[in-house]
């Protein structure tokens, strides 16, 4: 059954969680996706610290919950949380990516596993475990310390699972991309062939699995693609076949706009809730770079609201039926024609916490009508946690609830070997968009940020 929140967030669970942030179990144990993925977002051990406001929202049983992190998170981050913000947090536990891994092969080879976690996990009232991705590494450790999983393996592996995703849309008569098929890289040619013989002059090979830009090469011109037929790695197959579709870009074949927005679902044991809209901001390469809501086109786009939610319920109800409980979120493209028509297009679904999840959380349950934006922002030198709270609270954009109607919300540090904050990433909230872009604006001129976006 599909229903649309009527608050601006729904009911999430009632239950306490041991949360493990496995954020580079997101390819199931494909170690080349893992380490480029390690390479292009750096700080890789501080991300899963940006799920610490949020847990004790996702999680609303009545005692308390675990969070399972790479490295402790900023204190001073902690401190705003609680003191500033007044949110609860969850407890804290330390799991190095290594150590998961280990646990991992332990129980891949039959051996006992030899790990504190697991006692951590059976001394904690947190009643299931759940993770970016229910792997057979995180149903293991559930089974060993008697806790059950919200998703089963199969769900999480399959409801991010593209392909499956894609043939599902084109049997249910979903509108889709122009998309062939490569079973193997030796097909991507023929499939670029195709596209390029109906007239598009760009394309991208999707594998099964990514994320992040990972698992995803952007075809500039197919008229001069170089080495790109024999190029796509092997590890692009390990999932399944990859889809080689057109890229659909203003200026060509009658397309005047395209917009990118992404709807929230909320997966429970009975339901798919739709709770809110976003729109993601990508690098021209399709990198997500933030979110920010509510996308200021969709005001007079009623209709085509409707259709993003229809779209988005069909590929929640079958990622229900794949065994996933969870938030996800579903990623379209939005396309305006020269004759005035528009069309959407589901480009994929994220069965997991996704980069638009937190800060529709965070900003909903401070203010449901507040406009706000989240940008990953580096800074040109590291500096201390504590000396960049002090810089929001110098200049008086600290976000403050009940005192302040608009500021920054620093949602994470990544911090470095050295221990200092190298990137961050930053809820601006605001009564409108205007005044969301004005503060990140203002915040980039206020810090010693790089000018370019992370």
């Amino acid at each position: 059954m599909v229903v649309e929140s009527t608050d601006r967030l729904p009911a999430f669970w009632n239950q306490n969680a041991a949360f493990v942030a496995n954020l580079l179990g997101l390819f199931f144990g494909n170690k080349e996706q893992t380490r480029m993925l390690s390479d292009a977002v750096g700080e890789m051990d501080s991300y899963g610290g940006r799920l610490l406001p949020m847990i004790d929202l996702l999680y609303a049983g009545p005692d308390r919950n675990l969070l399972v992190l790479e490295r402790e998170p900023d204190p001073a981050l902690r401190r705003y949380f609680e003191e500033t913000a007044g949110l609860t947090l969850p407890d804290v536990a330390i799991l190095l990516h290594s150590e998961y891994e280990q646990i991992g092969r332990q129980l891949r080879a039959g051996q006992r596993v030899d790990s504190t976690m697991l006692d951590t996990l059976r001394a904690h009232p947190a009643e299931r475990i759940d993770g970016y991705v229910t792997d057979a590494t995180l149903a293991g450790m559930a089974a060993l310390a008697g806790m059950r999983t919200f998703s089963t393996v199969e769900g999480s592996r399959t409801g991010n699972n593209k392909w499956m995703l894609h043939e599902y849309l084109m049997s249910s008569g979903l509108p889709t991309p122009h998309t062939e098929i490569a079973a193997r890289a030796s097909e991507v040619g023929s499939c670029l062939d195709c596209l390029q013989q109906a007239g598009y002059e760009s394309a991208v090979v999707k594998a099964s699995m990514g994320a992040s830009g990972i698992g995803l090469i952007k075809v500039a011109s197919l008229r001069d693609r170089g080495e790109i037929d024999t190029s796509v790695p092997e590890h692009f197959f390990t999932e399944g076949p990859c889809l080689v579709q057109a890229w659909i870009q203003p200026g060509e074949l009658g397309v005047s706009w395209v917009r990118s927005p992404s709807v929230q679902l909320f997966l429970n044991d009975t339901q798919v809730v739709i709770y809110g809209v976003t729109e993601q901001i990508l690098s021209r390469d399709s990198v997500h770079e933030g979110n920010e809501s509510p996308p200021p086109y969709l005001a007079g786009m009623a209709d085509w609201r409707a259709e993003l939610f229809a779209q988005a319920g069909e590929a929640g109800r079958w990622l229900h039926g794949r065994g996933y409980r969870g938030t996800a979120s579903v990623d379209f493209l939005l396309a305006g024609r020269d004759d005035g028509g528009t069309c959407a297009y589901v480009c994929e679904l994220n069965a997991r916490v996704t980069g638009a999840t937190y800060p529709c959380v965070l900003a909903h349950h401070f203010n449901p009508e507040a406009a706000w934006l989240l940008r990953n922002l580096r800074l040109v030198e590291p500096i201390p946690g504590s000396e960049l709270v002090g810089l929001l609270v110098k200049s008086g954009d600290l976000f403050v609830p009940g005192v302040t109607e608009a500021g920054v919300f620093p949602v994470n540090f990544n911090t470095g070997a050295d221990g200092l904050v190298h990137k961050g990433q930053f809820l601006f909230l605001a009564p409108s968009a205007g005044g969301s872009r004005m503060l990140l604006k203002m915040t980039q001129r206020n810090f010693p940020c790089q000018p370019d976006r992370d």
